[in-house]
């Protein structure tokens, strides 16, 4: 009878933390996450934190701390300056997509698409999901090339998938 006991109480315990994480939103998953700490910084200074924390469903193709130290400092730091807050807000726009697209559609999308999907960010520009090398990586309007390194990161109003590169707008 213990053991039912225990066992009942861990399948509710991990049920109940499983609804937690559920209910969080990307900009939460973000924020609890210490690889996103330069994209938190950055969501706040361009004011979005408050819309990509709204009903949604986003795609965010998320870059992590590396990807923004591969910008060039003083350029990052500017962008991040109060004057620069639409410029840093077209970059980061550029990065989610509106719908939640799972890996596993943007997997079958590249199949349909023979190894190539356009999306259209929430700037209004257009990304580019192509398969390269085995790797599924995004394609800028620059030409530049991020590859995507995690995927499925969900939260209550999308899904987070990481990135290797920030990727730029025209």
């Amino acid at each position: 009878m213990k053991k039912l006991v225990l066992s009942v109480t861990m399948i509710l315990c991990v049920a109940f933390a499983s609804n937690l994480s559920a209910q969080k939103t990307i900009v939460d998953v973000a924020v609890g996450n210490k690889d996103f700490t330069t994209l938190v910084t950055a969501l706040k200074a361009a004011d979005l934190v408050s819309a990509l924390q709204g009903e949604g469903p986003f795609t965010v193709f998320a870059p992590t701390n590396d990807a923004f130290a591969k910008i060039d400092a003083k350029t990052l730091s500017s962008l991040l300056e109060a004057g620069n807050k639409e410029a840093l807000a077209n970059i980061l726009t550029y990065h989610v997509v509106s719908g939640k697209l799972a890996a596993s559609d943007v997997v079958a999308a590249l199949k349909k698409g023979d190894g190539m999907v356009e999306l259209k960010a929430l700037n209004g520009q257009v990304i580019t999901v192509i398969q390269k090398d085995d790797k599924i990586c995004l394609k800028d309007s620059n030409g530049g090339v991020s590859e995507i390194i995690a995927t499925d990161v969900m939260g209550s109003n999308g899904v987070i998938h990481v990135i290797g590169t920030v990727v730029m707008p025209k």
